[in-house]
């Protein structure tokens, strides 16, 4: 039996990185994300050495140990790796069984779109379908969240993990101890098909370490310093806004609170943008755009420009011309998802 999985990538709307402790232990976070037909995908096949098999195809990076082994971590195979014995520990009674476990993603790490938090999910969604675990989409998210801040300590927020669980568009809230709400949002047709037509998503060609830029968000909470605190309190009313605007449709003032995002988000850490994302985001400006924002912690990997529709062609011609790549994309409503082949 052949198990795959799949789990979609998100764009990040508003309020991120409210999502991130000690922020939304302290005052409460606030996210607004969105899923798109990118996705991150896990297959889990018999191993035909009777060993642990990893590997990830997309980088071309593979290892095999013996069941019995404890393989090291970290490198470009962590994510399996954690995953793996995760599952074995809490699932197996720590037995790990021969097993092909294979990743491939549509977005490379570091691109701001939540590509490693999606992996894992798609990992832990083929591991439920492998062994009919009882999980339903809370404790999917909530088990890899716990694999990659907990086992792994790799920096990082909560929406990701959610995000690609729930798939659709959704209105998060972080609190302490853990606990999440995922309030999904009934967009009217209209509304979707217009924000597909208005967004245009670039990759800059840098993708980037989101562990620095987290780390000195949180330590910017734990010091007390104010103008960061301040900016993540404008991020988390901000989701509460653009919630309101997509249900409402209100376009214009989406983008005004996309670009109010940005704007407050640059006050959170020093390497949130840089010379190269501030000369891109001038381009854009130039050529039709009207809001912008980088997708994730920031420093590099995808932007999100806001046009009309009308000026779509300019700006992505514009774009294209200044090098980097663009993504054309749907957005997505279904979540996590797996299927067995018999």
């Amino acid at each position: 039996m052949i198990v795959r999985a799949r789990a979609p990538l998100r764009l990040g709307l508003a309020g991120g990185g409210t999502d991130v402790s000690p922020y939304c232990d302290v005052y409460g976070g606030r996210v607004m994300n969105a899923t798109i037909d990118k996705y991150a995908y896990a297959i889990l096949s018999p191993s035909e050495s009777g060993q642990c098999e990893f590997a990830a195809l997309d980088v071309g990076v593979s290892e095999t140990h013996a069941c019995g082994a404890i393989p090291e971590q970290g490198g470009a195979l962590q994510l399996l790796k954690g995953v793996h014995a995760r599952i074995c520990r809490d699932f197996l009674s720590g037995e790990a069984r021969p097993l092909k476990v294979q990743t491939f993603s549509d977005a490379p790490p570091g691109s701001g779109l939540g590509s490693s938090s999606t992996m894992v999910v798609a990992l832990v969604q083929a591991f439920v379908e492998h062994y009919s675990l009882p999980l339903g989409e809370y404790e999917v998210a909530h088990l890899a969240y716990e694999i990659e801040r907990t086992d792994l300590k790799l920096a990082g927020g909560k929406q990701d993990q959610y995000a690609a669980t729930f798939g659709g568009f959704n209105f998060m809230e972080f609190y302490a101890d853990d606990r999440v709400i995922v309030n999904p949002l009934r967009v009217k047709d209209w509304v979707w098909s217009e924000l597909e037509a208005s967004i245009v998503l670039y990759f800059t060609g840098v993708s980037r370490a989101s562990a620095d830029i987290i780390d000195q968000q949180a330590k910017n909470v734990v010091e007390g310093k104010q103008t960061s605190i301040d900016a993540m309190h404008r991020l988390a009313q901000e989701a509460v806004e653009m919630k309101e605007s997509l249900l409402r449709g209100d376009l214009d003032r989406l983008a005004s609170t996309l670009q109010a995002g940005w704007e407050a988000k640059k006050k959170m850490a020093n390497s949130i943008t840089n010379p190269l994302i501030e000369e891109v985001e001038r381009l854009a400006f130039a050529h039709g755009a009207h809001a912008a924002k980088v997708s994730g912690a920031g420093g590099g990997g995808f932007m999100i420009f806001m046009c009309k529709p009308e000026k779509r062609i300019g700006l992505t011609r514009a774009l294209a011309a200044h090098g980097g790549r663009l993504l054309d994309f749907h957005f997505t409503q279904q979540g996590a998802t797996s299927w067995r082949i018999m």
